[in-house]
């Protein structure tokens, strides 16, 4: 009953629906008026194709169901990053009672900050009443993604009447940061002069005389290092892996605040030195934590392990620049977070009075500062070299990028 009368509603709102039903009514008069054979065989005729729109409608692509499988491009694990594509599979199940020439299939994509995409397919059903569909959408940017309902449209076979129905395929899946592979970072370099009187810690990743595990053969281990018992066990040469010397814990504040940013592309391009720092901490196993000076001030304590990592790659696939207020004020409220002697990796755009400011907090804190400056291309050389004329002056230590591409040189070195 309620889908007859469904069926009604938008019958009545279409001009089609208008049309049919003046075609019957003056059928059903040249019945009542003229009478005889040819009358009554035309009122008959129309009255069956008036049924069949009517079981169309009911019974036809408004029963359709559907299930939706999401793959990755370039295979099969759906893992995504920014700038790859989705392969989207959607598998029709309609009834088999009716016969559609076609189905027209209309979905909406949504974003976490709003942005929308459509699209729009034709897709012809086979003899059992099943179709599919699959297409790949456009190169992705970071962010949280779910489609909306599905709706597909059809005619009839005389292509007179048009039929809609929509079904729910929920579906979500998130598309993390662009990274990019940074082999060496100076700041944990053996070589490597650290200024500042709060430095008490050697920031070499030494080796220490404790073994951790047994590892591949490397080509160029020294003898001392092959493990003589596991090569002879597993036939294949095996190595020693040692323990290595703890260096102090690196904290990276990211910068969320709407006003230090001149566009969203580079607060993108802020996100991703993030989350290649993060990776580089998980593979040279050092111990990081994550801080975001958001609408909502998130905070990750430094860990080492592969789960505390995702947690927090996880948190910057959503995160917009939507911060507001003083930076060293909000950093002040969750002091207590930040353990004196560690790492304090600032990434943020600005280089004024107020960066300035949030070094000198840390510094207050006997902490060690570096700054990630990430600028616009085509930025005034003038105005980066003032900036680290002052980093130099103040014996704090930094890079400046405008593309993800430069920061593996430009971790290699830096400003000094």
């Amino acid at each position: 009953m309620r889908a007859l009368l469904n069926t009604w509603k938008s019958g009545v709102r279409s001009l089609k629906f208008w049309r049919v039903a003046s075609l019957w009514l003056i059928c059903l008069l040249y019945l009542l008026f003229q009478g005889g054979k040819t009358s009554f065989m035309l009122f008959a005729m129309v009255t069956l194709l008036v049924c069949y729109w009517l079981l169309s409608s009911l019974w036809g692509i408004r029963q359709i169901k559907g299930h939706r499988t999401m793959l990755s491009v370039h295979g099969e694990q759906f893992l995504l990053q920014a700038g790859d594509q989705a392969q989207i599979r959607l598998q029709l199940q309609l009834p088999r009672l009716l016969p559609l020439p076609y189905i027209i299939v209309r979905e909406v994509m949504k974003r976490h900050n709003g942005d929308s995409w459509a699209f729009e397919d034709s897709v012809i059903p086979q003899n059992r009443g099943e179709a599919e569909l699959i297409y790949n959408t456009p190169p992705l940017e970071r962010g949280q993604y779910e489609f909306a309902g599905t709706e597909c449209t059809s005619e009839d076979i005389f292509g007179l009447m048009e039929h809609k129905g929509t079904f729910q395929a929920a579906a979500q899946f998130r598309v993390l940061p662009r990274t990019v592979f940074i082999p060496h970072w100076q700041l944990y370099s053996r070589n490597s002069r650290l200024p500042g009187p709060e430095t008490a810690v050697s920031n070499s990743r030494r080796e220490t005389t404790q073994i951790n595990g047994v590892r591949d053969y490397v080509y160029g281990d020294r003898i001392s290092r092959i493990h003589w018992g596991a090569t002879a066990k597993t036939g294949t040469w095996k190595s020693k892996e040692f323990e290595h010397e703890s260096l102090p814990k690196t904290i990276l504040v990211l910068d969320a605040n709407a006003s230090s940013y001149k566009t969203s592309q580079q607060f993108e391009l802020a996100v991703s030195v993030c989350a290649s720092l993060l990776e580089y901490g998980l593979r040279e196993r050092i111990s990081m934590g994550l801080c975001t000076l958001g609408q909502e001030l998130r905070r990750f304590a430094p860990a080492e392990g592969y789960i505390e990592r995702q947690q927090m790659i996880q948190h910057l696939v959503d995160i917009n620049a939507d911060g507001s207020g003083s930076h060293q004020e909000r950093l002040d409220e969750i002091r207590d977070f930040f353990p004196e002697s560690s790492f304090f990796i600032w990434i943020s755009p600005l280089a004024d009075k107020t960066a300035a400011n949030v070094f000198g907090w840390a510094k207050m804190r006997r902490m060690t500062p570096y700054h990630i400056q990430v600028s616009v291309p085509g930025q005034e050389g003038g105005a980066r070299s003032s900036w680290q004329t002052a980093l130099h002056h103040r014996e704090i230590r930094g890079i400046q990028v405008s593309s993800l591409q430069e920061l593996p040189s430009a971790m290699g070195g830096g400003f000094t």
